[in-house]
Parts: C-alpha cells; structure tokens; sequence
C-alpha cells in the first residue's frame, strides 16, 4: 500500500457516481437488485440505484477492516444475512466503495452465484491487487482511500470525549 492518500469529497463521489452509473447503463446492463455492502457500499448503492432506477436495494454487513490497512483473517458476514432465495434469477448488482483485496467482495459474490441469474460489481475505486476485478471501476488506484463518510470521528454528544476512527488512522 502507498503511503499517497487519496481524497475523496463528497462532491467527487457525486460526479464519480454518475459516471459509474452512465458506464453501467452504456454497457446495457439493467439490475433487478442492487446489493449493498455496508458500510461504505451503502452509499454508492444508493446513488447508482437512484442513477438507474432501481428500487430494489438489499444491504449485507460484512466485515473485514480493523483499521487502516488491518483485517481480519476472512471477512464475516454479519447478521442479519439477507435471504439467498430473495435474488432468485435476479440481475444483481453488487456496490461497494472500495475493491481492496477482494475478500469481502467475493464473499459476497460467491454468496449470491449460484441463485441470481446474473451478477455483477461495481465500485468507485479497485485496487490492482484485488482478488475480484469488477466489471464496472470509477478509477483504479494503490493509495489508501479518505472517503468523505469516515475521515472525521464519530459524532458524541457534546462534552464526551471523541478518538479518531479506526477508517482515518
């Protein structure tokens, strides 16, 4: 991992969801279900849903990160974990903001292969060393990302002590 940060702002992340979307809608392929992996894929979910007109969002927790440059040794799907059944021989679209080593995007990936009738991922940033290479990349980078959601710590009530959130370090 480059120590280079890149900094996303909330008004990049605008602009890079609508030129994700529009490769998307170029490229002819139109999901039933757009899958989000929370947290970060909640949202880039949500504005490609909105961008292609798709009603039908469902969430997966997972997780995998500790910290900046952390993990676990295999993501974990947390509870609840949406119901296979429900994509059936569904066009799914699996949206995530970053795919770093691929592992939680091929959990969930795997998860959903053998039920849907087609399933795809798109992510505003992939990293070159990612297991899964996704169809649809905003950009492709090595820097450790600043996404506009989690550099700043948690908000506390006020007077309450705040430390740095682990995605910032």
């Amino acid at each position: 991992m480059s120590d280079v940060r890149e900094n996303l702002t909330y008004e990049r992340f605008g602009g890079a969801i609508r030129e994700l979307a529009q490769t998307i809608a170029d490229d002819g392929f139109e999901p039933d279900i757009v899958l989000s992996i929370a947290r970060g894929g909640v949202f880039v979910a949500g504005g490609l849903a909105y961008a292609l007109d798709c009603k039908n969002i469902h969430l997966v927790n997972v997780e995998f990160y500790t910290g900046v440059g952390t993990t676990l040794e295999m993501p974990v799907m947390l509870a609840p974990v949406p119901n296979a059944i429900d994509f059936s021989d569904k066009k799914v679209l699996i949206a995530d903001d970053v795919a770093d080593t691929g592992k939680t995007l091929k959990l969930v990936h795997d998860f959903c292969k053998d039920t849907v009738a087609e399933v795809r991922s798109a992510v505003i940033y992939e990293k070159p060393h990612s297991l899964v290479k996704c169809e649809y990349v905003w950009k492709r980078t090595d820097d450790w990302i600043n996404f506009p959601w989690s550099v700043l710590p948690p908000c506390r009530k006020s007077g309450t002590p705040i430390t740095p959130s682990r995605d910032a370090l």
